[in-house]
C-alpha cells in the first residue's frame, strides 16, 4: 500500500470520488484498512474477495475465519456491514414489524376462512419482515402445530424472531387450552434455538387478541 499514490489508495479514493469509483478488490481494501504481521492488506482483501465471489452475502464468520491475516474486529466488521445491507438496503421493501397494528395488518388473509390457518412471519434483528408462511391449515390442535414445522424455515431464514397467528373462524376470541399449550410450546423451543416468539395473535373477521 506504500507504494500506491495517497490520492489512488482506496480510502483517499472513496473519499474523493465515492464509493462506485472503487472495485471489489479496492471496496475491501478500504474495509479492511490495513494488513499485519500475518498478511498485508492486499493478501487479505483478494482471499476474501475470493470467498464472496463464492458465496455472496451468505458468507459465514466460519468462512472468513479462514482468511490468514483477518482478524476478529475485522471480521466483525464485515458482517456488520452486511447485515446492515440486508436490513436497509436489500430487503428495503419489506415492512418492519414493530407494533401489534403492524403484524395484525399482515393477518387479513385470513380473517374470513372458514378453516382454522396457522400462520409464521419470521422477522430479522431489526423486525423487518422476512416472509409469511402457512404452516397449516384445519383444527388447530398441538399435534397437528408442531415446534419443528414452525421453526424449520425460521432456521433457514436465518430469523431473529417469530411472529405466529391463526384465525378462528367461529368469531370467538378466547384462547382454547390448545392454543395456550402450542404458545407456550414455541416459547419454550425458541428459547433453545435463539428464535424469540414475539406474539401469537388469534384473529377473527372484525377483531383480534395477542395470547402472549
Amino acid at each position: 500500500m506504500q507504494n500506491i499514490r495517497i490520492q489512488d489508495r482506496p480510502r483517499e479514493k472513496l473519499m474523493a470520488k465515492g464509493a462506485l469509483a472503487l472495485s471489489d478488490f479496492e471496496l475491501l481494501q478500504a474495509l479492511i484498512g490495513s494488513g499485519n504481521k500475518q498478511a498485508d492488506v492486499g493478501k487479505i482483501a483478494k482471499n476474501t474477495l475470493k470467498l464472496f465471489q463464492n458465496h455472496g452475502a451468505d458468507i459465514t464468520r466460519e468462512q472468513l475465519q479462514t482468511v490468514t491475516g483477518l482478524g476478529p474486529a475485522k471480521i466483525t466488521e464485515i458482517l456488520a456491514a452486511l447485515e446492515l445491507s440486508r436490513r436497509y438496503l436489500i430487503d428495503s421493501e419489506q415492512p418492519i414489524i414493530d407494533s401489534p397494528d403492524k403484524a395484525v395488518e399482515q393477518l387479513a388473509n385470513i380473517r374470513n376462512k372458514q378453516q382454522e390457518y396457522f400462520v409464521v412471519m419470521t422477522l430479522d434483528g431489526a423486525n423487518r419482515l422476512i416472509t409469511k408462511r402457512t404452516i397449516s391449515i384445519g383444527t388447530l390442535t398441538s399435534s397437528l402445530v408442531h415446534p419443528r414445522e414452525v421453526f424449520a424455515d425460521a432456521i433457514t431464514d436465518r430469523a431473529a424472531s417469530i411472529i405466529v397467528a391463526h384465525n378462528h373462524p367461529s368469531g370467538n376470541l378466547i384462547a382454547s387450552q390448545s392454543d395456550i399449550d402450542i404458545t407456550n410450546r414455541l416459547k419454550n423451543a425458541g428459547e433453545l434455538l435463539g428464535i424469540k416468539l414475539l406474539d401469537h395473535f388469534i384473529v377473527t373477521k372484525t377483531s383480534n387478541v395477542s395470547i402472549t
